[in-house]
């Protein structure tokens, strides 16, 4: 289906006209965000919200960051925000773009603007006054929207629309927008995670990302890390996944995906099968749910995304084969492993393991999901503990210094164990002088 022309949802509206009103929003009715509309308005210029806050506000989804933008020159935003005594930092002035700084929040605020030339990741722009043609530059139509400060929104390419049918399309020609920035071909299923119904993607639009796909190999890793977790914190992203996989976008970026349906088996633990308040959607532990029990996969994906140390050693750890966790385990056993590798490690082992139990099977038993929820709580009592006794104590004993030391403690350590952690130091130490 090919876009519509700006303002296409009725034959009355031209494409600038405001077509609805947003709710009450706190985040506009927040001080910081009435000074900064304050100061940029004290000369007359119109200033509207943009992008991602109208779009959730929309959707009644929270709001994080609060775009804005305005036909006057950064230069002037910057004098304005001056004028009124808030903080304003150039953080792209070649593309209009400032940052507002009030107490804590953040505002990012951008002049107008049109394209006048791409290579593929970077845009010439100049500065224009033209609402319809700054929102042109957008990706997709559901970020097309603005509203301004009384609420009236703004929708010159139909985004309403698709929000409220689930879905996604690009403003103008999908290849064109994707030859402008390949990342645009990430960000559509990203989107489509988030705001799509299902696998029922726009067949244009899918159809171009099926094309470029191998475009995305030249793409920095850190890009292409950035869209794919984010895709990953959706709350159903196997769905959008296997598209990507059957149209051949996955494989130049992750040719190690095997085991999407582990992925969806762990979302649904994650989103709606447990009553835990600890446990989240995590993107990182969905990566591994899809990697499997593959440490080389898990190295070669954390080189390609370039995660970060802590980033790829956790990817690592959830990729390892051991340890093998089962419903059957007994809280003993479980304790043990949880003083070996931390409560936050064997959080995520379990929910990975449950995973993959639920998805092998066809049949789910009642003490099962008793039982791997019972791992989980035990996890979340977790305390760490202490041998209670160290190396001095073995040498008042009367052991010689050297490795004979770790040795005994390393025993001493696997016996207080095996014994779920209560000996005490006394008897502890009766057991480092019966073992001498």
């Amino acid at each position: 289906m090919a876009p519509p022309e700006p303002g296409g949802g009725g034959l009355h509206r031209r494409p600038g006209d405001p077509v609805g009103q947003l709710p009450p929003q706190p985040w506009r009715d927040a001080a910081p965000t009435r000074a900064v509309l304050a100061a940029l308005t004290a000369g007359g210029a119109e200033v509207r919200f943009v992008g991602g806050c109208v779009r959730d506000a929309v959707c009644r989804r929270p709001v994080r960051d609060i775009d804005l933008a305005t036909p006057e020159p950064p230069e002037r935003v910057l004098e304005r925000l001056a004028a009124a005594g808030l903080r304003g930092i150039p953080t792209g002035l070649a593309h209009g773009t400032v940052t507002a700084v009030v107490g804590g929040a953040r505002f990012e605020i951008t002049t107008l603007r049109r394209d006048v030339e791409t290579d593929g990741r970077h845009a010439k722009v100049v500065f224009t006054d033209d609402w319809v043609a700054d929102a042109a530059r957008r990706d997709f139509t559901i970020n097309a929207l603005s509203a301004d400060p009384a609420g009236r929104i703004y929708d010159p390419f139909d985004g309403l629309a698709d929000l409220g049918a689930g879905r996604v399309r690009f403003v103008g020609l999908p290849a064109r927008r994707i030859e402008e920035d390949a990342l645009r071909l990430l960000r559509f299923f990203r989107f489509h995670a988030w705001f799509g119904r299902g696998d029922a993607c726009d067949r244009d639009a899918v159809a171009a990302c099926r094309r470029f796909a191998p475009s995305l190999v030249p793409l920095s890793g850190e890009r292409i890390a950035a869209e794919l977790l984010r895709l990953l914190q959706a709350d159903d992203p196997a769905t959008t996944l296997m598209v990507m996989l059957a149209n051949g976008v996955l494989a130049p970026i992750l040719p190690e995906i095997h085991d999407i349906p582990r992925l969806r088996q762990l979302s649904w633990l994650e989103c709606r099968g447990l009553a835990r308040p600890e446990i989240r959607p995590d993107p990182l532990r969905r990566l591994a749910a899809l990697l499997g029990p593959d440490p080389a996969a898990a190295a070669a994906v954390a080189a390609r995304l370039r995660l970060s140390a802590a980033d790829r050693d956790r990817l690592a750890a959830l990729a390892a084969a051991e340890p093998v966790l089962l419903p059957s385990l007994s809280a003993v056993a479980f304790r043990r492993l949880l003083h070996r590798h931390g409560a936050s490690r064997l959080r995520d082992r379990t929910l990975l393991a449950w995973a993959a139990w639920r998805n092998g099977r066809l049949r789910l038993d009642p003490a099962d999901t008793a039982a791997w929820i019972a791992l989980l709580d035990l996890a979340s009592q977790w305390e760490p503990v202490a041998l209670p006794v160290r190396g001095a104590d073995l040498l008042a004993l009367g052991l010689t210094p050297g490795p004979a030391v770790g040795r005994l403690l390393a025993e001493l350590e696997g016996w207080w164990a095996e014994r779920d952690f209560r000996p005490d130091r006394a008897a502890c130490l009766a057991e480092a002088q019966a073992r001498l």
